[in-house]
């Protein structure tokens, strides 16, 4: 099922996700119902808080559904290792239509536990380290915007504040 994605400024984006404790049929289907809005949204990630769901689970799959072994469920994630740095352009499914360069590590290597609730760490470099931060920032309640500069930031909010004035948000 695909799900609604909030925009900014729904406060469930600003909220650190509750851990998750239980590994069940519900978590499964919320997990299968993200890939699938993800894959609707032409995303290649998405955090539970930007489904109304305050929770700490994002899933991945840079691929957007074309190989099915590159999908990745991250359950309570952390990042435990960062080094480098790069600054590129993102986006976000929460922001649609809004991108802009925001400094990321190059390299990162997380700490999450998958559907079954075990334990893994992965690294990730480039395109997969940005999401890897941009996804875990979400279930920490930091959204992108807040690595931006302070113009920047100012820049796309205003456009925002128009864009919701005007029912176009």
């Amino acid at each position: 099922m695909i799900l609604k994605i909030v925009k900014y400024p729904d406060p469930v984006l600003s909220r650190p996700g509750e851990p998750i404790t239980e590994f069940n049929d519900e978590l499964r289907k919320l997990v299968a119902d993200m890939f699938e809005t993800t894959y609707a949204s032409q995303g290649i990630g998405l955090a539970a808080p930007q489904v109304g769901v305050s929770k700490r689970l994002t899933v991945v799959d840079l691929s957007v559904g074309k190989v099915p072994e590159d999908k990745l469920v991250l359950i309570n994630p952390e990042i435990i290792f960062s080094d480098g740095k790069l600054y590129e352009e993102e986006g976000c499914l929460s922001f649609p239509d809004i991108r802009e360069k925001v400094v990321r590590h190059a390299k990162v290597r997380i700490r999450a536990q998958d559907e079954k609730g075990k334990w893994f760490e992965m690294d990730g470099e480039d395109v997969l380290s940005r999401c890897f931060q941009h996804e875990i920032d979400h279930v920490d309640g930091m959204l992108f915007i807040f690595r931006m500069s302070a113009l920047k930031r100012d820049l796309v909010q205003r456009k925002i504040r128009k864009l919701i004035r005007e029912d176009k948000w």
